[in-house]
């Protein structure tokens, strides 16, 4: 469309367009400079990116990690999900992946011939687990469980409540909980994390990723977090994959992870400019939706008149040259649910408006 001349307006893919900290480039321009930070380095990462990480989950999520052994950088927490994958799942054995949920859960224990046994999030319910329709299911060959809170694409909040269970459920079952975290720092009050619940890393595993918070998608910048024999297993996989990251990146990342209170702040004002324009769209489009979501989209239920999200996006992208997600990407329960990325100037939202207007 957009090479007939129809300048689509794109709202589908959270890919931030705003730039990390200047402390953040200068480090990686700095570093850069020097001769002999240009070679293969270790699979863990180097010591400062594993405490920086360190002090950053104790800053901000009240969680005491120990950096030499409870902390592994990844390249990306995308990447992560297959190595996890691929480290605790056999062909044959059972994974449970949320519906809606980011479909990479899905596809990464397909490539590991798992089976995948859906498990619904339901609006009526906080797009939280059921657990007692879990508990009613075959888990005896489930070795792992996909979570994801805050929670794409519904922008549901986590709680200690929500943890405490997941903790529980995993001990009860012999699975593995692995929270996808990466969306905490966006338009979001408390952060919480899964391990600042007792005994949480006797079975469950966190991922946490600079993509959003920092504003580095690019960088593929995240690590993962748990025990140290969790760490062990996975790092036998991860280092039969790739190979360790660019020294000027650990170290500029070591910087973006010190960024003040008040940038994170900057950062989310202009979110919250740009939520106001998304909730006029949603509302143009006969849309409903909780204000109170958190992260980088708005998650909104369509009118009764569309019999799907695919209806209504196609309706929008022919015919008024913008797109958005329909919701059936992410499984059959969001079949009924659009989503409209924050990650778009205010002019261009604007723009987009008026087209939908």
């Amino acid at each position: 469309m957009n090479a007939a001349g129809k300048n689509v307006i794109n709202l589908g893919i959270g890919n931030p367009d705003l730039p990390p900290s200047e402390a953040t480039i200068a480090a990686l321009c700095a570093e850069a400079q020097k001769p002999n930070v240009h070679g293969y380095q270790s699979y863990v990462g180097i010591p400062e990116l594993r405490k920086g990480f360190a002090d950053w989950y104790k800053k901000w999520y009240k969680v005491d990690l120990n950096p030499a052994t409870e902390i592994q950088p990844l390249i990306g927490s995308k990447e992560g999900i297959l190595h996890i994958t691929l480290a605790f799942v056999n062909p044959g054995d059972s994974v449970l992946v949320p519906n809606p949920g980011y479909p990479t859960y899905t596809s990464a224990s397909r490539l590991c011939e798992a089976n995948i046994i859906s498990y619904d999030l339901d609006e009526n319910n906080n797009w939280e687990p059921d657990f007692d329709s879990l508990e009613k299911m075959d888990l005896s060959s489930v070795k792992l469980m996909w979570v994801n809170y805050p929670n794409m694409p519904t922008g549901a909040k986590a709680s200690v409540g929500l943890f405490k269970k997941l903790v529980a459920f995993g001990k009860k079952h012999s699975i593995v909980i692995c929270n996808d975290n990466p969306y905490s720092f966006i338009l979001n009050d408390e952060k919480l994390s899964i391990l600042s619940v007792e005994g949480a890393k006797d079975c469950c595993i966190e991922m946490n990723s600079m993509s959003k918070a920092h504003n580095m998608a690019g960088w593929r910048m995240a690590l993962l977090a748990t025990n140290a024999v969790f760490i062990q297993w996975i790092l036998k996989v991860k280092s039969n994959v790739d190979s360790g990251m660019f020294r000027p990146m650990m170290v500029a990342a070591v910087a973006a992870l010190q960024n003040t209170e008040e940038w994170h702040a900057e950062m989310n004002r202009v979110y919250a400019g740009r939520r106001v324009l998304a909730h006029h769209i949603m509302d143009t489009l006969g849309c409903t939706y909780d204000k109170n979501q958190v992260g980088m989209f708005i998650w909104a239920r369509i009118p009764e008149s569309y019999s799907s999200s695919e209806e209504l996006a196609d309706e929008i992208l022919y015919g008024k040259n913008v797109f958005i997600t329909p919701g059936f990407i992410f499984g059959d329960k969001g079949l009924r649910y659009i989503r409209i990325s924050l990650c778009c100037p205010e002019p261009i939202l604007k723009e987009a408006l008026e087209r939908i207007g």
